[in-house]
């Protein structure tokens, strides 16, 4: 029981780091995705409104590039050279900020004719001249449809000059975009080291922060334990003189009514020790290589008799070579509480089955019986639940365990690294354990 809780409380927290570190990984790279993609969307509009004027606007004059590309071989024709002068006399009114980015940035604008040809090209500020390429990267963006947008890492928008036809002004973000895709990766990295981290500090503090539970846990395993023991001297005293009036009067109907009770007492509480023990965080278990088949058929022989005579119909059902390893004495237990429990659930005329075969990497033990009243899956998961019946008035007319029998074999269960659970199909309570499974016995 300590250790499933260290492993939910290890498990809830990591989730919970997790997603908390995801979602912040996820916000600051979305929220600097859009904010690059914002700015460069941005800067190439104003671009383009500035180069390439609208029909009815005037056009600004185009001053004369700067001196250190005077020397430089010129445009190839007057549209580059108009489009460039004008990105320079423009740049000169902007901030330094603006200035820088927009030099650094690599532009070029495809002039379209009205019948879909091209009229020219500008490549100055550009490294590539690979015109097909750029062509055809013009005409994709065309084919969108739309006036502005994103083809790859590269930004574009269309600006319409009347008759002249369009113009498409595209530049390459591709830098841009390249940081923020090794930021996207830089923030994995470190958030599946924060992570990683994250499950290391807490596995390692787990004990100290479920030590309050433990430490009510371990006190309460201790109450019980100690009031049984205390429990048990006056029972067997009770016990003791109700044997003597019963040699003195052997028909009283008191006597009897006491020493059913004080049986039944005195059962609950070697029921709980028990219980209590199994939970310690090291119970005293032999383990030794076991053959289930064989130990399921041993404890089932009794409760076949027992069936039977209450016109009840019990089988088993094994596979031979079954290896589990575990202690002889509380696995039979185990396999006589699912068997008792069958046998006083099941109503007249109903069928009992059970079995040990093979599931995978687990050996598994089940025992299914025929239900009275279809069981809900909340009832089911309430089965292995101290004191848990699923009649709520706790009548003990047909009911007469403690509910603590399935809580035991549960506890057995999680000792020997197995699991346990119930479900209900159809008109049949299905309540099965899983061990690992070995592949043999030991030579």
């Amino acid at each position: 029981m300590i250790r499933k809780l260290q492993k939910r409380f290890v498990r809830i927290a990591v989730l919970v780091l997790t997603l908390a570190m995801v979602l912040v990984v996820g916000i600051v790279n979305m929220a600097n995705l859009i904010s690059v993609r914002n700015e460069l969307s941005g800067n190439l509009k104003v671009l383009a409104e500035n180069i390439v004027p609208a029909p009815n606007q005037k056009a600004p004059e185009a001053p004369a590039a700067p001196d250190a590309q005077a020397g430089q071989e010129g445009p190839a024709d007057e549209g580059e050279r108009t489009d460039t002068a004008r990105a320079w006399g423009w740049m000169r009114e902007r901030s330094r900020h603006f200035r820088n980015m927009i030099t650094e940035a690599s532009w070029f604008t495809v002039h379209f004719s009205a019948d879909g040809t091209v009229r020219n090209q500008n490549l100055s500020n550009i490294a590539d001249t690979d015109q097909d390429a750029f062509e055809t990267l013009a005409r994709k963006a065309l084919d969108t449809g739309t006036d502005s947008g994103w083809i790859q890492d590269y930004c574009f928008i269309i600006r319409d000059e009347g008759a002249r036809g369009k113009a498409v002004v595209i530049m390459n973000c591709e830098t841009r975009m390249a940081a923020v895709h090794n930021l996207a990766l830089i923030s994995l990295i470190a958030c599946a080291g924060g992570i990683l981290l994250a499950w290391l500090l807490v596995r390692l503090f787990s004990r100290k922060a479920v030590e309050p539970t433990i430490r009510n846990m371990e006190q309460q395993k201790q109450f019980i334990t100690n009031a049984s023991h205390e429990l048990r001297t006056p029972l067997t005293v009770i016990s003791t003189n109700m044997e003597l009036l019963k040699m003195e009067m052997p028909n009283n109907q008191w006597i009897r009514s006491t020493q059913k009770q004080t049986a039944a007492m005195r059962r609950l509480v070697d029921e709980l020790v028990y219980l209590s023990r199994m939970e310690e965080e090291h119970p005293a278990l032999t383990m030794e290589p076991l053959e289930p088949g064989t130990m399921l058929r041993e404890a089932a022989e009794p409760f076949q008799a027992m069936a039977e005579f209450n016109g009840k119909e019990m089988r088993v059902e094994t596979e031979e070579g079954l290896c589990i390893t575990g202690d002889r004495g509380s696995l039979q237990r185990l396999m006589t509480v699912l068997c008792d429990n069958a046998v006083k659930y099941t109503p007249e005329g109903g069928e009992i089955l059970a079995e040990a075969v093979s599931e995978g990497k687990h050996t598994v033990i089940r025992v299914s019986n025929t239900l009275e009243k279809p069981m809900t899956k909340e009832q089911c998961a309430q089965l292995f639940n101290r004191f848990y019946r699923t009649d709520p008035s706790r009548s003990k007319e047909k009911q007469d365990g403690f509910g603590i029998g399935l809580a035991i074999a549960a506890a057995i269960a999680e000792k020997h690294g197995g699991t346990m659970k119930a479900e209900a199909e159809e008109d049949r309570l299905v309540i099965s354990a899983a061990f690992p499974r070995e592949h043999s016995f030991p030579a």
